[in-house]
Formats: C-alpha cells, sequence, structure tokens
C-alpha cells in the first residue's frame, strides 16, 4: 500500500440501537488499526447498551438483548477503547457521517471529550462515492471481485472496509498519500468544524451556516442567528462553535 503513515491509523465499525447519533447507543464496536510498517491489530467489543435493543436494529445486525445481557457498559469498556485507539488517524466507511460522531458522543457520556480536529478522518465510503456511487457490499465485491459474507457483522465489515480501502490505494493513483490531504478529499475539501456539520468554512477561511435558509452565508454576518442557535439543543460541539462567534468564554 503507498498509503504514507506516520502513526497508526484505526479503521472502525459501530453497530448501534439506532441510527440517532447523539442518543442512540453502541452495542458492537470493532477497530483494524494499521500500524506505519502496515501490521495489523484488531479488537472487537460487545457492549451492553443499558437499554432494550429495539428488534428493527437487531433484524440488521443480528444482535440481540441476550447477547450483551453480560457484557460490559460503555462506559466500563470506554478506557480500554481509548488507550487503544490513542494517537491514531482514523478510517472507515462512511464514518465521518456516522461512526465517528456516534463514538465522539458515546465518549462524551463518560466525561471524554475526543478532539476530532487532532487527527485526520479517511472514509473509504466517501472514496467510494466520489469514484464509483455503491454501498459496502457492492465496494467488496467491485475492488476485491467477491461477495461479502456476514455483512453488517462489525469485524466482517470493518475487515471488508480496510481490503476496499487497500484496493482503493492501489487503484486510484491520484489519491493523495499524505493522510491529511487524504481526510481533506475524505470531506469533499471542506473543513469539518462540528460533527454534525451545521458549520463550515467558504473559500476565503471564513465560518458559514451549512443548514437552512441561511446555508452558504458568512456566520460573522448574522450572529442573531448564531444566538438563536445558541439557545436552543444543539450538539455540544456545535454550541462551542457557537460560543466561538459569540465571543462568550465558558
Amino acid at each position: 500500500m503507498r498509503l504514507k503513515l506516520t502513526r497508526p491509523l484505526a479503521f472502525f465499525d459501530i453497530e448501534a440501537t439506532g441510527l440517532d447519533k447523539q442518543n442512540d447507543k453502541i452495542i458492537e464496536l470493532a477497530i483494524c488499526k494499521i500500524h506505519p510498517d502496515y501490521s495489523r491489530e484488531v479488537k472487537t467489543w460487545l457492549i451492553n447498551p443499558g437499554m432494550p435493543i429495539p428488534a428493527e436494529s437487531s433484524a440488521i445486525h443480528g444482535i440481540f438483548d441476550a447477547d450483551v445481557i453480560d457484557c460490559p457498559t460503555f462506559e466500563q469498556a470506554a478506557e480500554e477503547i481509548w488507550t487503544f485507539i490513542l494517537l491514531c488517524d482514523f478510517g472507515g466507511f462512511n464514518s465521518n457521517s456516522y461512526d465517528i460522531p456516534m463514538l465522539f458522543f458515546e465518549f462524551l457520556k463518560t466525561g471524554r471529550f475526543w478532539n476530532y480536529h487532532a487527527f485526520s478522518m479517511v472514509d473509504a465510503g466517501n472514496i467510494f462515492k466520489r469514484k464509483e456511487e455503491r454501498t459496502l457490499t457492492a465496494a467488496y465485491k467491485f475492488y476485491c471481485g467477491t461477495v461479502l459474507e456476514n455483512a453488517h457483522s462489525a469485524e466482517a465489515d470493518i475487515l471488508a472496509t480496510v481490503e476496499v480501502f487497500i484496493n482503493q490505494m492501489d487503484r486510484y493513483p491520484d489519491l493523495p498519500s499524505d493522510i491529511q490531504e487524504l481526510s481533506s478529499f475524505c470531506n469533499y475539501g471542506r473543513t469539518i468544524l462540528d460533527l454534525s456539520g451545521k458549520f463550515t468554512t467558504d473559500n476565503e477561511g471564513d465560518i458559514i451556516f451549512n443548514f437552512g435558509g441561511n446555508k452558504g452565508k458568512k456566520a460573522k454576518y448574522d450572529l442573531g442567528y448564531v444566538s438563536w442557535m445558541y439557545g436552543k439543543d444543539f450538539a455540544s460541539d456545535t454550541m462551542k462553535i457557537c460560543e466561538q462567534l459569540l465571543g462568550i468564554n465558558q
């Protein structure tokens, strides 16, 4: 693989109680950590979410309440997970929009602020969408030439994602080999300011709104709307940007 790594690149996949990244709970987490010498470590955790797993979720990933009843909660497993991913960059499949925000909020509930500005994020799903427009199962068949078995098992999915990513790096010589440049490519060249994507930056580097009727407008010219946002129930990292714009020190 021609990607230049200066620190481990941890690919991970999450199965959860649902799709609400802030309020649903992780029930399975698999991480494949690729070291700069390309050696790998794989760890998988089954997590007791502390709530019933909805039947519609179990129908997708095959994990039921009985499977996790004796497993640790995320709070109990958090320190081991945190230590395993320390000083890593991160990758996954559609991970920028789902897995990373989900893990961020789970860590936040344990009192740990996972500073996603301190690492690069490469999303094999976004590479695939920009190049081929498919799903993980189709990506695996396209890049690896075989059918993905045990889809929606976290470990099977993340190992498939790693193989897809390696094949993408080999197939597309124009993809950046620098991890930070690849991270930017995966996010369509936009700067990630908050995980819910309420803010981003324009070509001049100014913070702009990224939703609603004000989408694309510079936030500094409409602090009234920023104040309105600050009075609502947006995610905590979005609120920090509002505080920055409003000059609030907390």
